[in-house]
């Protein structure tokens, strides 16, 4: 028999031993084989464009979940993360005040610094110890760096754990998800090479500011000038702060005047707005002065609201007794917190108190401006609140007890008093005046002890820190001489002390000024 006829029996058994066993189980199970296709693979570039999309997207996942570290820096805490960015830099955000930006270096990925809070413990520790702010500058170094160290470590977990969670759940496999976990790290690790290659220390000179922080520039001044001149500036702040002995020791050189030991020594200040330097620079200076008596006439607050009440607590460690009338910024909550605090004298509606000898009495301001919800009725206001504390000055003349010191936060209610006391003190204006009115009563404004507080930004210049001391007869309870004690404001660090005479201010004189104290070693 003929074996051609075989042949194709052959070729066919020799074709089907050629496919594949998963087709030949595909057609056992009896599933229908796959379709070929026509077309050519199309899209090679597909599945890494896939890849990364997954890993970009699970890093930037995980750098929003757990990509920030608390870390502090100086006197406040502060939250670090990295943010996907085309330009980089630094975002700082200072509520409320606004924000800063720093073109501190190029790459995909931004540094943002959140300020949390001031922490109390350590703004209070550099409050009363004013010499610490010469290290400050680097414990803030110390703090950042550390900072940033913590959060490049967190930040590798971060985008590690990401990528790599993503590409389990896009992938399901091992392999694929962990390649996306690798890349992720790759492309971190690119990134910060090129923040480091571009990195621009200079850029803190030349800041962009937002929000209420973009007047800072005409606050602060020139930028490289205050960079170049801090270390200066720190040690002159610090030693001005811790050295208010400086401004006794000059004025106890003035020949014009020396009170004697039995002389009243009287401090008055006004319009701390919330500057807790306040309270050491009042502390100095009654220690140095040997105050008897503080006055102080109003605005110590801000917004008056019940959070800044502990504001008030150093009161009770001042080292004389504490009189004080309301301000238009102190509400009647501020007033019912002072009462309760031992050391303290509030004074409302011509109520009066006698400390050592002297009569003081005093009202608070009738108009509460921060509430916006009441319209302010002005001087009209005042002017009432000035007659009806007139009317208790007089009632008290009348009862045999003469007031020797009225006190009202608002000149224009202290003028209400002319004749009716000796001498009445306000504030309010933020500026220094005296003067003698028609019926003979002094009328002495002094001004912003807390140099205005956070509204010392809100001008071209800093306002100065100014309080005043005042020197009356034993005997006669009468005003002998006073020293007006003026510390440059923001950024400055002058001392002045001006020893005045009655006599010399009704005439127009000029005051005895002292040069500004050289700082101790």
């Amino acid at each position: 028999m003929s074996r051609e006829p075989l042949r194709p029996l052959r070729d066919l058994a020799r074709r089907a031993a050629a496919v594949p066993r998963s087709l030949r189980r595909r057609r056992r199970a009896g599933r229908p084989a796959p379709t070929p296709s026509l077309a050519p693979t199309a899209r090679p570039w597909a599945r890494p464009l896939g890849l990364i999309a997954v890993t970009l997207l699970g890093a930037w996942l995980g750098l929003l979940v757990v990509g920030g570290v608390q870390a502090p820096v100086g006197p406040v805490d502060t939250r670090m993360s990295l943010r996907p960015s085309p330009t980089g830099g630094t975002e700082i955000d200072v509520p409320p005040l606004g924000a800063l930006e720093l073109d501190s270096h190029v790459a995909p990925l931004g540094l943002h610094v959140d300020i949390d809070q001031l922490d109390p413990e350590r703004a209070r520790s550099l409050v009363d110890h004013p010499e610490r702010i010469s290290g400050l500058e680097e414990q803030i170094s110390r703090d950042v760096r550390t900072g940033a160290r913590d959060l490049a470590v967190r930040s590798c977990v971060a985008v590690l754990a990401g990528a790599t969670a993503l590409g389990l759940v896009v992938y399901r496999r091992p392999r694929r998800a962990l390649a996306a976990g690798g890349l992720a790290l790759a492309l971190l690790a690119a990134s910060g090479a090129t923040a480091y290659a571009t990195w621009n220390p200079k850029s803190v000179l030349e800041p962009r500011f937002s929000g209420l922080l973009a007047g800072a520039p005409s606050v602060v001044g020139n930028a490289r000038s205050i960079v170049a001149e801090f270390d200066v500036y720190q040690q002159e702040l610090a030693r001005l702060v811790t050295n208010v002995t400086k401004l006794y020791d000059a004025t106890s050189t003035l020949p014009t005047y020396r009170p004697d030991p039995s002389t009243i020594r009287v401090l008055h200040v006004s319009d701390i707005h919330l500057n807790p330097a306040a309270w050491h620079i009042i502390a100095s200076l009654v220690e140095q002065y040997g105050i008897d008596v503080i006055i102080d006439t109003g605005d110590t607050m801000d917004h008056g609201t019940a959070p800044e009440n502990g504001f008030l607590d150093p009161v009770e460690d001042l080292d004389a007794p504490y009189v004080w009338v309301r301000g238009n910024h102190d509400s009647e909550t501020t007033q019912e917190y002072l009462e309760d605090l031992e050391n303290t004298h509030v004074l409302d509606d011509g109520e009066s108190v006698v400390l050592d000898g002297l009569r003081i009495a005093g009202t608070g301001d009738p108009q509460f401006t921060p509430d916006r919800s009441v319209v302010a009725e002005g001087d009209p206001a005042e002017r009432a609140a000035g007659r009806k504390l007139a009317r208790a000055l007089r009632e008290s003349e009348e009862r045999g007890e003469p007031v020797h010191i009225a006190a009202a936060h608002n000149p224009v209610a202290a003028q209400q008093t002319d004749g009716d006391v000796p001498l009445v003190l306000s504030g309010h204006l933020h500026r220094r005046e005296t003067q003698v009115m028609e019926d003979g009563t002094r009328l002495m404004i002094v001004g912003s002890t807390g140099g205005g507080g956070l509204r010392a930004v809100e001008g071209d210049e800093p306002q100065p820190v100014m309080a005043t001391v005042l020197y009356l007869d034993q005997e006669t309870k009468r005003l002998q001489a006073w020293d007006e004690i003026t510390l440059g404001g923001l950024g400055l660090t002058t001392a002045e002390v001006s020893r005045r005479l009655p006599d010399e201010a009704e005439s127009g004189g000029s005051p005895s000024p002292t040069p500004s104290p050289s700082p101790s070693e």
